[in-house]
């Protein structure tokens, strides 16, 4: 009886190829906690899959949301959706006095999210975004470092986030919703850009307060949003980082945050790299490495995270106001880009 009180009902609400839809299911079959689970698809394309991976925690599968939410109670909903279409589907789930959890961006324009946050607000409730990296045992182990003050004053950073440009050139891509401005919010900024920006504040603490950037097509593909940005960014304490957001590779990912501090410098590579976390202390002139494990990462330590916290068993990994800066941050870039200005956040 002790372990059933502990589960949660979930909603899952999703529509033809739903974004990381595959991997959402397999962490809610993975994740004790999150049960029952019922579906909402319009189209019904993912109940085969919902009842081959789920199994018989899919009690209940839905067309309309409006209908699911009449008949279902459920703590927290799940909502990897189109940008463009996300907006309607978590007022409803919030309106409903459930949690949220939305693969990111969630919206397409600022105003959107920001009215969502409101609401969450006002009911009480969290709407969280899909920044799974939060729980990679490689970044825990950084944000340790950083939270122990060792580093000292940060002095500056470099970002970057780069995936590959093969993706682009392949015809079903050009025809996708992540392909589309009017669709996405925006390309690879708001789609990995994004969780660099935030594992920068989850390390550090630091709140962006103005950027600058400019944005690009590099590979001159046929689709109407950004395959490149480089962001110049001030943080609150003042402290400087630069930025670059892109798709350049022809396979697999580059990625670093290197942090230069009073005290000393930590570099975190999680793609590309044989060393994912360097960090050199100034008071013992020597290079730490790490060598603890690499997994479990994605998608299914992150959902279990964030059910157990709905549960009341663990904490939060982020709250509602972390997905709004980072938010604010990317839309701002885009503005910035547009206007050749810099933006005040």
């Amino acid at each position: 009886m002790a372990a059933q009180s502990k589960q949660v009902p979930v909603a899952l609400l999703t529509h033809a190829a739903g974004p990381h839809l595959s991997a959402y299911l397999e962490a809610l079959s993975q994740t004790a906690e999150a049960n029952p689970i019922t579906l909402c698809d319009a189209s019904l394309e993912s109940e085969a899959a919902a009842h081959k991976i789920l199994g018989a925690k899919l009690t209940t599968v839905y067309r309309d949301p409006q209908q699911l939410f009449r008949k279902e109670k459920p703590v927290f909903a799940l909502i990897p959706m189109e940008a463009r279409l996300a907006p309607p589907v978590i007022a409803m789930a919030l309106g409903a006095g459930a949690h949220v959890l939305a693969e990111k961006p969630a919206a397409v324009a600022l105003r959107d999210f920001e009215s969502l946050v409101d609401q969450a607000k006002r009911k009480n409730r969290q709407l969280l975004l899909a920044l799974a990296n939060r729980v990679d045992p490689v970044v825990m182990e950084a944000r340790r470092i950083m939270k122990s003050g060792d580093i000292g004053r940060i002095y500056g950073m470099e970002i970057h986030i780069v995936a590959d440009q093969t993706r682009l050139t392949k015809a079903p891509y050009h025809q996708s919703w992540t392909a589309k401005k009017d669709r996405a919010g925006g390309g690879h900024l708001i789609w990995l850009g994004i969780h660099w920006l935030d594992l920068v504040t989850y390390l550090t603490g630091l709140q962006v307060t103005q950027v600058t950037a400019f944005t690009n097509n590099a590979g001159n593909q046929p689709i109407d949003v950004e395959d490149s940005a480089a962001l110049a960014l001030r943080y609150d304490d003042g402290t400087l980082a630069t930025m670059t957001s892109g798709y350049y590779l022809d396979k697999g990912y580059h990625s670093l945050i290197k942090i230069w501090g009073a005290g000393g410098w930590l570099e975190l590579r999680k793609h590309g790299s044989a060393i994912p976390l360097e960090w050199y202390l100034n008071k013992t002139g020597a290079v730490g490495r790490y060598n603890g494990p690499s997994e479990p990462g994605g998608y299914t330590p992150f959902v279990q995270r964030v059910t157990r916290a709905f549960a009341g068993i663990e904490s939060i990994p982020l709250t509602t106001e972390d997905g709004l800066r980072v938010l604010k941050t990317v839309f701002g870039a885009y503005r910035a880009a547009e206007t050749k200005s810099i933006v005040t956040l």
